[in-house]
C-alpha cells in the first residue's frame, strides 16, 4: 500500500465518508516516509501513518513524559494496561519520552477498513486523554 494512495483517498472522501470524519493529509519525508493526516475539529491531535514491509502502522502521540504527575506515573501505567484490552483497534506504547496510542493494519487493508481504523484511533485519542487527565500536570 502506498501512502499517497491513502492520502488520496482520504482527502476526497468528503461527504462519502463512512466515518463522518473529514481528513487533511501532509506528506513528512524523511529517512521513513510518513503521512500526518489530521481529522477536521481535532487538529491539536494528527495521527502519523507509515507503511513497512508488513503492515500500516498509524500512531497518535498524547503527551511527553514531563506531563506526568510522578507521583502519579505508577498508577497511569497501570491504568493504560488496564484499558489496552478494552480499547477498540489500539494499544498504548512509548516512544522515545512520548506516550503513544497506535493501532496497525495489513498491508493488504482496503481504504475503508484504513479510514475505519483511523477514526476509531482519533476516537480513542480523546477517550484516553479524557480518562488519563487525572495523571497529568
Amino acid at each position: 500500500m502506498d501512502l499517497s494512495v491513502i492520502g488520496h483517498h482520504l482527502e476526497r472522501l468528503d461527504e462519502q465518508s463512512t466515518t463522518g470524519f473529514r481528513f487533511q493529509c501532509f506528506p513528512i519525508s524523511g529517512d521513513v516516509e510518513v503521512l500526518k493526516v489530521t481529522v477536521e475539529g481535532r487538529e491539536e491531535l494528527p495521527l502519523f501513518i507509515s507503511v513497512s514491509d508488513d503492515q500500516i502502522l498509524c500512531i497518535s502521540y498524547l503527551w511527553d513524559e514531563r506531563q506526568v504527575d510522578p507521583s502519579r506515573r505508577q498508577a497511569m501505567l497501570e491504568a493504560m494496561l488496564d484499558m489496552n484490552i478494552p480499547m477498540p483497534l489500539s494499544a498504548f506504547a512509548r516512544l522515545d519520552d512520548w506516550y503513544v496510542v497506535f493501532g496497525a493494519l495489513s498491508l493488504n487493508s482496503a481504504l475503508a477498513d484504513i479510514e475505519h481504523e483511523l477514526a476509531v484511533l482519533s476516537d480513542n485519542c480523546l477517550e484516553v486523554i479524557e480518562d488519563m487527565a487525572e495523571f497529568l500536570l
